[in-house]
């Protein structure tokens, strides 16, 4: 089956959103953070347009599924970052809003692709 080019997802389209978000959030986290909290965070968001890149390179929807479900995992990882970030006092809710509404709506959408795959 030919797959349509990552690029042209709207799900992967909103994942690098969502590393532009993140990154812009580590900035603010302080210096001591910088190899702990912040590299994981911008890790675990590189991953999800990562992942769903990689995922709609492979051979089998399988294989598409299992990619689409890790990229899911790491929007997960995300938002559980993030709220580290609120109760350590790093950020305010404020600042993580866009952030998670950009978290929400591609777990959403990896959701519904994961759903529409096949298991064959």
């Amino acid at each position: 089956m030919q797959r349509m080019p990552y690029q042209k997802l709207f799900v992967w389209q909103k994942g690098i959103a969502l590393v532009q978000e993140v990154y812009a959030l580590a900035r603010l986290l302080p210096a001591e953070e910088r190899y702990a909290l912040s590299d994981q965070l911008r890790r675990a968001a590189v991953s999800i347009p990562s992942n769903i890149a990689e995922g709609q390179g492979r051979q089998t929807e399988k294989e598409l599924k299992q990619f689409l479900a890790i990229a899911r995992g790491s929007v997960y990882e995300v938002e559980t970052q993030l709220y580290i970030c609120i109760k350590t006092g790093y950020l305010t809710a404020d600042q993580t809003k866009n952030a998670f509404s950009l978290c929400k709506e591609v777990g959403r959408m990896l959701n519904k692709m994961i759903s529409l795959t096949s298991d064959l």
